[in-house]
């Protein structure tokens, strides 16, 4: 089959759409949609309500036109093509955390290689099959940090339905997917949306660590510990206790979701975990470098913020954790870290375990310390402690 798009039939397009199906192992994609390229008019209302709410995490591209309309993508489009690859949700032989040795967990949207390169090269795959058949074929394809809200184009073409918890769920593969999509020319018979199966049912929004699910499908990203996670800067008191021990990302909402019980996919080399890079030791994330961090964490999608986000959550757990063995560590950073964040999540931590070697290093960096917030985070830290030791707390 190859024609172009001037003298293509809607025959042919249906055609075509179902050869791209029955290629779909080869090109190493587990499910796909079509969808009309019409604008998400309704999506850009809701995301300007969700704008003047203050509930954006900034990550987004800033532009709602863009995000909603596929025209400002490429000219004249025709369809959107939603693509949809599944992840694993268990580790085989988790290593354990132990006192002394306590480990973090890093979310499973980062296991294994960045799953923007693994879609781009899928989506690379899928490009070139169409060209062959379609030579005049005009393409534009994005993944996650392209214009297009890949949720709201997944929904469209029939993936999965807009889950309570703000995920694509899919009957087959769950929530444990990657999406990506394609605006094309090509005018693709659509596919019929999946109607929304959760229900009264609110476990995701009921689970989560901060509220930051406000209402079904509705997140507010400032309380959202995968967003915090990613922040750089100094992080509340309050966030910190709820980030536990996560280094990057929360799969709470994810992991209660009914749909997704008992589903592990395992299918994907590239996407498959390394057990000691996903739960690390906390301690010696600590003392890496930027060159050791890029060369343990550069494949991963958790590397694109740097090491200094990982490094803060690693200091945060161990807070958690109150890890005593750990006070050295911390009082190294508090006293001799250049960046202020560090040390003031460092006086956090030392304030959470506590001790005499706690409370004496805490006293010395008060003595130095020239930062005003590092210092209000100190001073509350040892009133905090005082007001333990005289029973008050």
């Amino acid at each position: 089959m190859r024609f172009t798009t001037g003298s293509g039939t809607r025959e042919d397009w249906a055609k075509l759409k179902e050869e791209i199906r029955g290629a779909l192992p080869e090109l190493g994609i587990d499910k796909i949609g079509f969808a009309s390229a019409e604008p998400f008019t309704e999506l850009k209302h809701i995301l300007a309500r969700h704008r003047e709410k203050g509930h954006e995490s900034g990550f987004e591209e800033p532009d709602l036109d863009k995000r909603t309309d596929p025209a400002l993508s490429l000219e004249r489009p025709q369809s959107l093509i939603s693509i949809a690859i599944a992840y694993p949700s268990k580790l085989s032989d988790p290593p354990k955390s132990e006192p002394g040795a306590y480990r973090g967990i890093i979310s499973r949207s980062s296991w294994g290689e960045d799953y923007h390169r693994v879609l781009r090269r899928r989506m690379a795959m899928l490009e070139a099959f169409i060209a062959e058949r379609v030579p005049d074929a005009r393409m534009e394809s994005m993944v996650d940090t392209g214009a297009l809200v890949d949720r709201a184009v997944a929904e469209r073409a029939g993936i999965g339905w807009s889950g309570k918890n703000c995920a694509i769920i899919t009957p087959e593969w769950g929530s444990w997917v990657y999406l990506g999509e394609l605006v094309t020319n090509i005018p693709f018979p659509p596919d019929k949306p999946i109607t929304d199966q959760c229900g009264d049912c609110t476990i995701c929004i009921d689970a989560c660590p901060t509220g930051a699910l406000v209402g079904p499908g509705q997140l507010n990203s400032s309380r959202c510990v995968s967003f915090v996670t990613q922040t750089k800067g100094f992080v509340s008191d309050e966030m910190m206790r709820k980030i536990g021990n996560r280094l990057y990302g929360c799969d709470t909402c994810q992991v209660v979701c009914p749909v997704n019980k008992g589903k592990n996919w395992t299918h994907q080399p590239d996407l498959q975990p390394d057990p000691d890079k996903v739960k690390p030791l906390l301690k010696p994330l600590l003392s890496m470098t930027n060159k050791q961090f890029r060369e343990q964490y550069g494949e991963m999608a958790a590397s694109w913020r740097g090491k200094k986000p990982i490094q803060r959550n690693a200091i945060i757990a161990l807070g958690n954790f109150r890890d005593k063995s750990a006070v050295p560590l911390l009082a190294e950073m508090l006293l001799e870290d250049e960046r202020p964040e560090i040390r003031g999540t460092a006086a956090w931590a030392l304030g959470r375990i506590g001790g005499p070697e706690a409370i004496a290093a805490l006293g010395e960096a008060k003595r130095k310390e020239a930062h005003p917030e590092v210092i209000e985070r100190i001073a509350i830290v040892e009133e905090e402690l005082s007001a333990q030791e005289n029973g008050q707390a």
